[in-house]
C-alpha cells in the first residue's frame, strides 16, 4: 500500500471513474472532481503528488489548473489528458510544464508508468 496522493479531474464522469477505480487498485489514494474550481479548493487543503485533468472542461480548464498548480504548488507533477490532441495543445501544455501529456483514449499502462516515473 503507498501513501502517494492522486487528484483527477475530468468533466467525463466515466472517465474519472475509470481512472479512480484503476489507480485505488494499485494502492493510491484519489479523490476525483468534475471541474476545476472544486480541485483547486481541495487543493488548497490537502497535498497532492499527481494532478491528472483534462485539458478542455467547462469553466476553468485544464491549462489554467497546470498554471495553478505549478506556481503555488511546485512539487505537484501534473498530467494533462485531452481528447483534443494536436501538437500545438502538447506544445502550450508542455511548455507551461506539464510533466506528461496523453490524448484520449488514455492508455492506462501509459498514464500507470507516467505515475510511477514521475514519483520516483
Amino acid at each position: 500500500m503507498n501513501n502517494h496522493r492522486i487528484m483527477v479531474i475530468d468533466d467525463e464522469n466515466i472517465v474519472g471513474k475509470m481512472l479512480r477505480a484503476i489507480l485505488e487498485q494499485d494502492g493510491y489514494m484519489v479523490e476525483l472532481f468534475l471541474s476545476a474550481s472544486p480541485a483547486l479548493t481541495r487543493l488548497k487543503e490537502e497535498r497532492f503528488d499527481v494532478v491528472i485533468t483534462d485539458l478542455k472542461m467547462k469553466g476553468l480548464d485544464g491549462l489554467e489548473i497546470l498554471h495553478t498548480v505549478k506556481e503555488e504548488y511546485p512539487q505537484t507533477k501534473v498530467i494533462m489528458i485531452t481528447a483534443y490532441a494536436n501538437l500545438n495543445i502538447a506544445m502550450d501544455a508542455l511548455r507551461e510544464k506539464a510533466d506528461d501529456f496523453f490524448p484520449k483514449p488514455v492508455r492506462i499502462k501509459d498514464i500507470k508508468s507516467s505515475i510511477e516515473r514521475l514519483l520516483k
